[in-house]
């Protein structure tokens, strides 16, 4: 056993040690240097960053070349024949006679194999003293669909006669 003067001097020494280690935590245990060298890994570390390499295959696209789900050939639709149109006129003639706004009248060229389908947008309102009706027409020839809008007048033999059709737009 020691002498409580040994003692006492040993256990003053061991709580400065204890204390000063627990004093000494967080970035001021690692010094300035330290502490800076810290915060720039942090930085560079959540900031993220890029590469950019030219010789990558994603890089190497050419202007001729169709990067989205809609190909050159899709977005001009071909413009229907004057048979197609005829066919169509004869639908919409039938399907506004109806007067039903929530119907619809099919309608196809067999000599072109396009079709579509004629549709009243609303009920019958009264222009320049005749009845007249909106309509949309769908147009499809091929791979490619287009919508038409129009509207018809009735004539004074009851025939409704188609007096403006034009390329449809969203909006």
């Amino acid at each position: 056993m020691l002498p409580p003067a040994v003692q006492s001097a040993l256990q003053s020494q061991y709580r400065l040690a204890l204390y000063r280690t627990w004093g000494r935590v967080g970035l001021s245990a690692i010094g300035p240097a330290g502490a800076v060298m810290t915060l720039i890994l942090i930085g560079v570390g959540t900031g993220g960053c890029s590469l950019s390499r030219s010789d990558s295959a994603f890089a190497k696209t050419h202007d001729n070349e169709a990067t989205g789900s809609i190909g050159a050939a899709q977005i001009a639709a071909p413009a229907p024949t004057e048979g197609d149109l005829a066919f169509a006129r004869n639908a919409a003639s039938d399907v506004l006679t109806k007067g039903d706004k929530d119907s619809s009248q099919p309608w196809q060229n067999p000599e072109t194999g396009a079709r579509g389908s004629v549709t009243p947008l609303a009920q019958a309102y009264v222009a320049e003293g005749r009845t007249c009706r909106d309509f949309l027409a769908s147009y499809v020839n091929g791979r490619s669909e287009s919508w038409l809008q129009g509207a018809a007048c009735q004539s004074g033999h009851g025939r409704w006669e188609i007096h403006t059709l034009k390329p449809w737009r969203r909006g």
